[in-house]
């Protein structure tokens, strides 16, 4: 059953990537404007700008979420980029007033569950995830494989068909790819 369960979530969003313009217009850009507490931007250098602190007043105050994905500090302006799937922030912030923009784009559930598909932006644990699932979906593709041997009378048939489905996803590779 989890098996079946992960070949149904790599069926439909193999499809819902492969037509991306079914579910087009679900995206939803937001504007965020605020001031920064100064205290977090202040000091001579770059290293003085407290990252986690600004971090997490933006996660309270704006409720961004997601991992942070880029931090770069410049004299005069911080810039932030937060990714989750089917999500992304991008925060600047001016480090002499403290005002800051923030972009945040939702993408909807289909476009989360097509990042999840490919692991963009889920992190370390979803790719151990998705690693789990394609062991397993090899170990339960050789064991119909091995199986077929024991079944005397649906041998040849079963060995047939998949070598025709083999010969054709070759075929139908070359012919698409030149």
């Amino acid at each position: 059953m989890v098996s079946f369960a992960v070949v149904l979530f790599f069926a439909v969003t193999g499809l819902t990537l492969n037509h991306p313009t079914w579910f087009a217009g679900q995206q939803r850009t937001v504007l965020h404007h605020g001031v920064a507490d100064a205290a977090l931007l202040k000091g001579a250098t770059s290293d003085d700008v407290d990252r986690l602190g600004l971090v997490e007043m933006l996660r309270t105050r704006e409720h961004m979420r997601g991992a942070v994905s880029d931090f770069r500090v410049e004299d005069q302006q911080v810039q932030i980029s937060s990714r989750a799937p089917g999500y992304t922030a991008d925060i600047f912030v001016d480090r002499d007033t403290g005002k800051y923009d923030i972009t945040e784009v939702s993408s909807g559930l289909v476009a989360v569950m097509n990042d999840l598909h490919k692991g963009r932006d889920a992190g370390e644990p979803w790719g151990h995830l998705i690693d789990v699932s394609a062991i397993l979906l090899t170990f339960v593709s050789l064991t119909g494989l091995v199986l077929i041997w024991f079944v005397y009378k649906r041998r040849v048939a079963g060995l047939l068909v998949a070598l025709v489905g083999t010969a054709a996803m070759v075929g139908f590779y070359h012919w698409l790819v030149p």
